[in-house]
Parts: structure tokens; sequence; C-alpha cells
């Protein structure tokens, strides 16, 4: 029986949405497009001109050049959009667009702080700091690295890099040293912009000694620009070849802006993998493939409009703080938030959606399912009433996720669950604002995308529910340049294209629903293989973790007896012990609603769960432990002391 919907967009609505008037657009000239989903299906068979059409109904500035797609060899891999084009990123970020409020960017900090950039101002700081990178010869192509928390500077420094064609990569302050080395040592950064620390939690965090220390391991850094987030006068001694950031802009305030145009395989920014299984690749991606991408999923999908307010809550180690930037692109407002969700109450994301009257708010689902254990209840304490769109990515949201926000937070909202990845920069699978809402289930395909479920033969698969690997069996326009420093690009090719040749191979475990949606099952180089059966951790998780006293779970494989065993660790909540009994309920309430082979064959308790600084629980750093592997780049994960405990626990022979 088909699941009654969770949302449904009235008739009012979808006519107000881009999706709808693009789909009429396109319906004109091709009578076969009368919805989304015939849009999406046409989309994909004439991906030249959906392209050409979204460029133009996006107003991107740039040369366009007369091809609008060359397939080359027919693989995703070579397939290139727009080969003779010539753009800017920030140029289009920056262009005064009709509707636009008179606020490009809000930065609020979870110390209070609020600071506001009118799109006047955010132009004239850009030229300051483009102006001061070009006067300490930083070229078209150079590197321009930022080691910032989630603040104003860090996307200024974004903008004024590609405006005179720079490329701009960047981490998170709460990372350490050899993390911060193990990044910008493969990417070889000109210019370090850094944060003399950060706030989180109510503590201070001081990033002095850690960027000295950084820089002396970086003999391409020749100039380390310290912005003073802890104080207005950063102490810079010390810093080999340092200036602070007010003393760097200020010889140029004034100064016309201006932009350097680049071809559209031009590299944007490097985005790094999460490094849990050895160095982080660096993701070489391309400038108008990003822009395309991401003017397409935030109008059409997310449908965000000139004038709208936009905050995602991320750190700029994430890629979905490149997608948030992005939403300059559409004449929205970004709202940045930098600190601890949960401090001092869970309320604070949604005391600024009150405030910032937020059109659009995006979370994790980790934090959804936090908001349930917490208890919270937005709906019945704040005025969301200019809240359209949630979006959560990160990891798949349950079905009681789903219910949670329309029974708890707002019940007429757009939940956009998405999902694609750092590897795109974008989404294979999202929202669609015409279309019914389902528990735990992503709308379906993006627009462009040829998205499919393979089975390990490489044959599609149709059927609803039937899981398989998520593939993409056509070009598009954010497929990255490469990997840095991957000459013959043998790793890039590995890392998608061996498994299917010619086709993308994401890994993810997804299947389709009846609706035409999809359902993702979790990272399938984590999957399980017990006994022969490849089962999906997020199964796992769905059900352990809805029973009362978990608070989180992370199951691995582990080498045993000439096959793979299940081996759960629960995290449990204070006062709570992992008794026969506890035990015995959760391997029921597995064998009932998942099935035998979900049944772990050993269950142990732990204090911590390792996670990335992504926030992504990192399975594969578990499992290397419990089979007795090293484990590979722990600079990657936010809490590396947690593995000890799984060490401890690591002997489980009996």
């Amino acid at each position: 029986m088909a699941s009654i919907p969770l949302w449904t967009p009235s008739s009012e609505r979808i006519a107000s949405t881009h999706m709808h008037r693009f789909a009429q657009a396109v319906g004109r000239d091709h009578p076969e497009v009368t919805d989304s989903v015939s849009l999406q299906q046409w989309s994909v068979r004439e991906p030249g001109e959906f392209w050409r059409r979204l460029w133009d109904d996006c107003g991107v500035i740039g040369e366009r050049g007369d091809t609008h797609f060359d397939p080359v060899d027919g693989s995703v891999r070579f397939g290139r959009f727009f080969p003779n084009a010539s753009v800017n990123v920030a140029e289009n970020l920056l262009a005064l667009r009709e509707g636009a409020g008179e606020e490009a960017l809000v930065a609020i900090t979870e110390a209070g702080d609020h600071r506001s950039y009118t799109w006047a101002q955010l132009r004239a700081e850009v030229a300051a700091l483009a102006a001061a990178l070009a006067a300490d010869g930083v070229q078209p192509g150079d590197r321009v690295a930022a080691y910032m928390p989630h603040v104003a500077e860090t996307i200024i420094t974004f903008l004024a890099a590609n405006a005179i064609g720079a490329t701009f990569t960047s981490t998170s302050s709460d990372f350490g040293t050899a993390g911060v080395v193990d990044r910008f040592g493969q990417t070889r950064p000109t210019v370090l912009v850094a944060a003399d620390g950060y706030r989180y939690g109510g503590k201070e965090f001081s990033c002095l000694d850690r960027i000295a220390e950084a820089v002396s391991q970086l003999p391409s850094v020749t100039r380390t620009v310290v912005v003073g987030v802890l104080s207005h006068a950063p102490k810079i001694s010390g810093i080999p070849n340092a200036v602070a950031w007010n003393d760097y802009l200020e010889p140029n305030r004034g100064v016309p802006l201006e932009f350097v145009r680049m071809p559209g395989d031009h590299p944007l920014y490097i985005l790094y993998s999460s490094g849990t299984t050895g160095k982080p690749k660096c993701i070489t991606h391309r400038s108008l493939g990003v822009l395309l991408m991401h003017l397409k999923e935030h109008q059409l999908h997310s449908d965000i409009h000139a004038g709208d307010r936009v905050m995602y809550f991320t750190t700029c180690g994430w890629m979905m703080w490149n997608w948030l930037v992005s939403v300059l692109g559409s004449g929205a407002t970004v709202v940045l938030f930098d600190g601890n969700p949960f401090h001092p109450s869970p309320n604070i994301l949604f005391d600024i959606a009150q405030q910032e009257r937020l059109s659009l708010m995006g979370v994790s689902a980790k934090y959804i399912d936090s908001l349930i254990k917490a208890e919270s209840r937005p709906r019945d304490t704040h005025d969301l009433s200019a809240l359209r769109t949630l979006c959560s990515t990160g990891s798949p949201l349950s079905d009681e996720g789903f219910r949670w926000v329309y029974e708890s937070m707002k019940p007429d909202v757009h939940l956009a669950s998405i999902s694609g990845g750092t590897d795109l920069c974008g989404c294979f699978v999202g929202g669609d604002p015409t279309r019914p809402v389902h528990a735990g289930e992503i709308q379906g395909a993006a627009l462009g995308m040829a998205v499919g479920v393979f089975d390990i033969d490489g044959t599609p698969i149709t059927e609803p529910g039937v899981k398989g690997e998520l593939v993409c069996t056509e070009p598009f326009p954010s497929v990255p340049v490469g990997f840095w420093g991957d000459d013959d690009g043998s790793k890039f090719h590995g890392a998608y294209f061996d498994r299917f040749p010619g086709i993308w191979a994401h890994g993810d475990f997804a299947s389709w629903t009846e609706h035409g949606g999809m359902v993702i099952h979790g990272r399938s180089d984590a999957t399980l293989n017990a006994g022969g059966v490849r089962i999906g951790t997020a199964e796992i998780y769905a059900q352990v973790e809805q029973l009362p006293g978990i608070v989180e779970a992370i199951a691995v494989g582990q080498e045993f007896d000439n096959d793979t065993r299940i081996v759960l660790f629960v995290k449990l909540a204070d006062g709570v012990t992992l008794t026969d009994e506890l035990q015995g309920v959760i391997r029921k309430q597995l064998r009932n609603n998942a099935s035998p082979r979900h049944v772990p064959a050993r269950i142990a308790q732990v204090t911590d769960v390792p996670r990335t600084r992504s926030n992504k629980i990192s399975e594969l750093a578990v499992a290397d432990v419990v089979n007795g592997r090293p484990v590979r780049n722990t600079e990657a994960l936010a809490n590396p002391e947690s593995l000890e405990q799984y060490r401890d626990r690591a002997e489980l022979q009996s």
C-alpha cells in the first residue's frame, strides 16, 4: 500500500516555484514535458539544451561559446559542457541581482556577535583583498588557502581569490597541524588566511601556535594573513611573513572591483575527502560546472529567490559551505552561524531562523536526530512563518526524522532531503518543491543527472526497494577536473570509474521507491558482508538507535573464522549499562525489523563514537581497529582519542 505523503504542495505554491515555471517554458517547445518528473527525464535525454536553457534562465554572466555539450567518448569522465566558455564565479556571485535585499551577508557567532554586509560593502571588501593578493604576486592558478571558522572573512577570501583567477582551498579551524599540512601540503598554497582562534560550546580555542607550526611545514606559503576572531589585534609574532587582516586590506581599500574571466574548466576550488582511508584526496572542481550545478540546485530544487535569506549549518571544511556561498548567485542573503548548535540551548538555530526570517535552513540528519532526543518542539516556541524549505544531508534521514519535522517543527515546510557529496560538490538526488514528501524518501533524481541503481554485475535495478550501487550513467557539469597531484589520473579513475567502465560509481547503496524517489542506505565501502550477505549499516542504526537508552551505534565487520561477523558498538545514555537483557532487546529489534542477518555476533559498550570533522561516523577507522590494521590519517577525525576503547574491545574472539 502506498504511503500517505507527509506534505503535499498546494497548487498555488507549485505555481510560484522556479521548477514549475522552468518546466512550463521547456514544455512550450517540448510538449512531452508537463511537470518536474518529465522535465528530469528530458534533461537527461537532451543535456546540451537543458544546460543551455539553465544558463540563460539563471542569467549566467560570461561568454558561453557555441558548443553546449561535447560528449567526447561518451563516458561520464570526459564529457564536457560549454568547452569554449569563459566565466568568473565571483563575478556571478557578486552581481547586483534584481530583487536582492539590502544585505548580502550576515555573520552570527554563538558569542552573540552579529555583523552585516550590504552588497556594496561585500564587494568593497572583496575588491580590497583581491588587490592585496595581486600585489603579493598571486597569479591565476595559484592556490589561496583558508584555515578558518565559519565567518565572513572566509567567504571574502574565496571571492577575492576567485576574482583574480586563483584557486581556493579551505579547512576548518578545529583541524590539528597534521591535518592542515596533509591537505595544504599537497596543494601548495601561496597565501594562507588563518584565524587566531574560534569559539565553540562557550570556550575559546587559540590557533596561533598551530598556524605557526603549520606554516613552518608549508614552504609554498609566502604570506600568512591572520584574522582576529578572538581579538581585534591578533598576535602574529612567531608566524613567518604574517600580517593582520585589517593591515593587509587597508592600503587597497577603495580600489575598483575587477574580475579575471577564465575557461570554464579552470579550477575553482580544491575540496578534500574525509581522509579516513589514507591521505585526503584533493578533489579539484571546475568553475563553470560547480556554478551551473549550484544555480540549478538552489533555484529549481530549493526554490531560492532573489531576496531570500539562507543559512546552512556547516563548517568551511564541508562542501555544504561551498554550496551555501553560491546562493549569492541567486541574489539571496547568506546567513552564517559559527559555534555549537546546542549552545546555550538546542534552540539556537531556531532563534536565528526567527530573528533573520530565514527562507531556507540547512542542517544534518544527525542534528535532527539530536533534536528528537532533546524532545525539542520549535513549532511551539518559534515563529518560523518565513521558512519555506528545510534541507537535510550528511547521512540518511530516518522516517522518524521526517515525521519530527512535520509534527514538531513546521507542518507546511518543504523538507528536502538531499544526497551527493564532496566528490561532485552537488547532489545526485534531492528535493522537488512541486512534489509530495514521503517519510524516509529523497524525492527524486536531480535535473540533468542520469542517476541509476546497479546490481553487482552492472545491470540496472528499477524495481522499488531493491538495493544496489548508486551510479550516474551520463556526464554532468561538475565532474571534477581530477585529483590535485594525480598527474596520470589513475587515482581519480580508480575512485569512481573502475567498478563500471565509463560510469560514475559513487560508493553509496541506494534503492528506488514506488513514488520514483530514492532511499540512500549508507556507504557501500563501509557495507557489512556477513556470511556473504551485503548489509548496509544504516539499516542497523535505524533500528538500534530508536531503542530507549541508546544514544548512538556503530557497526563494522570483523574478520573471524574465515568469514566476517558483525560487531556492534553502542553508546548508551547516562546511567544505562549494557546488560544481557538490553543485548537481547537489540537483537530482537534487528531480527524482527530488519532480518536475522542484521543481528550482530557481538555487542560492546563504548562511551564515544569516532566522527570525521564533517560529522560523519567513521566506520572505516573502527573497522581498521577491530581488524588489527593501522588506522590511516587519524587527523581526519574530530575525536581520534575515542578509538582507544575500540582497541580495548578488539579482542572479541569468542
